[in-house]
């Protein structure tokens, strides 16, 4: 089980509540944040914890899902921490569902319906009045009764900052003036539903093409390049498009979203209607 989670011995009690006696098996664990999956004859489950510098992103996840309809959470504080409890998703992730178009095998079917469903899933959460903040191919989950998100930590509501300092998520999907206001401030950065959209389009590309959108080769940056230089170089529109184009009906879109200035981006309803419109 490991002393880290052992440690947690009330998100293990809340967890046994939901599934019974458990079956833990290690999902990720780095930087402070890990989670378990726990099984048991009841249900499944999700335990997270968060330490150090992780323990208030995860008390800020936890809070989040608390307020999120189609959700539920149960949460505490531990010596070292902070832990949450979460029904665990079941069903592939949006990169799972296109791996057999990255392979070859056919799946546009597939594919465009995942697409649309995410984007749909997006276009709700906005609607709710939240901002996702960190969308990434494995961050929606493509279930029995829809998509469903993940991954909360840079999740914020409208009006609301709930960090003092946001340094950015996934770099490869982050909008150029999302990049640009993390470099030049001021704190807190908020993010935006457009800048949502751009990794959402951002998201869909990659998990079409196997490779980010961007072609940071040809822009001088080779791979290990430092975060600080790719950021400065996003925030210029210094890295081209990438040409890998295996999917033009669908990638045309994707890349008039990821090219197009923030106002002019369509928002996650409208890029779902886009999408529906590909012939596969």
């Amino acid at each position: 089980m490991g002393t880290f989670l052992a440690e947690a011995g009330e998100a293990l009690k809340a967890a046994e509540a939901v599934c019974g006696p458990l079956e833990l098996a290690e999902i990720s664990n780095r930087r402070g944040s890990a989670v378990w999956k726990a099984t048991g004859p009841r249900g499944v489950a999700s335990i997270k914890l968060g330490t150090g510098e992780a323990a208030e992103v995860t008390a800020r996840e936890a809070s989040v899902l608390d307020q999120l309809p189609g959700y539920t959470v149960t949460s505490g504080r531990f010596a070292d921490g902070v832990w949450y409890v979460t029904p665990w998703l079941a069903g592939p992730s949006t990169w799972q569902v296109f791996r057999p178009l990255r392979k070859g095998d056919g799946g546009k079917e597939e594919a465009l319906a995942a697409a649309v469903g995410l984007c749909r899933a997006v276009a709700d959460l906005h609607a709710d009045g939240w901002v996702h903040g960190d969308l990434q191919p494995a961050h929606g989950i493509h279930g029995e009764d829809g998509v469903r998100l993940l991954d909360f930590a840079w999740t914020r509501r409208f009006g609301s900052t709930p960090w003092p300092t946001f340094d950015g998520t996934m770099i490869h999907l982050t909008a150029p003036e999302l990049a640009a206001r993390i470099i030049n401030g001021p704190q807190p950065v908020e993010t935006t539903r457009t800048a949502d959209v751009y990794a959402l389009a951002g998201t869909l590309w990659t998990c079409a093409t196997g490779t980010w959108p961007l072609d940071y080769a040809t822009a001088g940056l080779e791979t290990g390049a430092p975060v600080e230089a790719i950021r400065r170089a996003i925030a210029h529109r210094a890295v081209p498009m990438s040409t890998a184009m295996p999917w033009p009906a669908l990638q045309t879109r994707l890349r008039y979203v990821l090219l197009a200035a923030p106002d002019d981006r369509p928002a996650a309803a409208e890029l779902a209607k886009l999408i529906e419109a590909v012939d596969g």
